[in-house]
């Protein structure tokens, strides 16, 4: 599981309980500098917020794994920084939106079960933001082709398959977005959910799309191309893989509740999907060990670099 599955797990867990343990809610009274990494500090309550982030995604808790933590992500922010490769403000506040979301919570919500848990929400969105803006530092310096496979790679790879291409889904989608402005998200969002879930049944099809959107109010259609199977966003992939009908069952996101329209969906096995879906077959390997040799490296090279004091 994924250090950010983790926490939306966690945040799910925490915001149906009815008590939190009071360590979570407990900051320390008077905060320390714990160590100084190239001239930035990391405080004791930057050390117990963490702590209490780490015991939210049910990992060991414990100062000196914390601070390592903080620790790495001060090197990635100083490098970030450098290169002028951070994600925006806006990025960060919508993936906040997005984990949120994915919890049946509004960012209010979940700011406020943040808070309670010792962490805190300004914490959480700096790890977002280094999380979001990392592994772009990391494919800009060891990948810049961005991780495309040389021809070379490929066939090894295929070779490694019994000289066989994979076989995947191609998708050709449609988003269908019934817009809910943040302004009208409590008192509306029920209503529009009900019609996006009357408008699948009367959908009448990807060429008709547009034409049949102009006839509601606020509804927008984004074509999505062509999608392959490794290549679908978390979220949409099982609505996508369960649709018994040209369009998925409904989804609750940041800019309202939206659906997929399935316009066309074939097997194929090409040089670029043999790629993507060797290429999805390596994150998940990364994913399941938490290890990329590249992110190591380039860390193990900041942190040699790096003036770090621990007090």
């Amino acid at each position: 599981m994924t250090a950010t599955r983790r926490v939306i797990v966690a945040v799910a867990a925490l915001a149906a309980s009815v008590a939190i343990e009071p360590s979570y809610q407990q900051a320390q009274a008077a905060s320390q500098i714990a160590a100084v990494v190239n001239k930035t500090p990391i405080t004791s309550s930057d050390v117990a917020r963490r702590v209490a982030f780490l015991r939210l995604q049910r990992q060991k808790g414990d100062n000196k794994t914390a601070l390592n933590q903080l620790v790495e992500e001060a090197l990635k922010r100083d490098e970030i920084a450098r290169v002028k490769m951070s994600v925006s403000t806006d990025d960060v506040e919508k993936a906040f939106a997005r984990f949120a979301a994915s919890n049946k919570l509004s960012p209010e919500q979940m700011t406020s079960i943040l808070s309670q848990a010792g962490v805190g929400a300004d914490h959480f969105k700096g790890y977002i933001a280094v999380q979001m803006s990392w592994p772009r530092l990391v494919n800009s310096r060891f990948g810049g082709n961005r991780g495309r496979m040389s021809s070379e790679d490929l066939v090894k790879r295929m070779m490694e398959n019994n000289g066989q291409k994979p076989v995947t889904t191609e998708y050709f989608l449609q988003q269908i977005i019934f817009v809910v402005p943040d302004s009208k998200r409590k008192a509306i969002l029920g209503k529009r959910k009900s019609e996006a879930e009357n408008s699948r049944g009367k959908f009448p099809g990807c060429e008709q799309a547009k034409q049949f959107a102009a006839t509601m109010l606020d509804v927008s259609v984004r074509d999505l191309g062509r999608v392959l199977a490794p290549e679908l966003p978390e979220e949409w992939k099982p609505l996508i893989e369960k649709a018994s009908s040209g369009t998925t069952s409904t989804l609750v996101t940041p800019r309202g509740v939206e659906f997929l329209a399935i316009c066309n969906q074939r097997q194929v096995s090409d040089d670029h999907a043999a790629e993507v879906v060797f290429r999805a077959e390596d994150l998940g390997k990364q994913q399941e060990t938490g290890k990329n040799p590249n992110e190591e490296k380039y860390l193990e090279e900041l942190r040699n670099k790096a003036q770090i004091a621990y007090r």
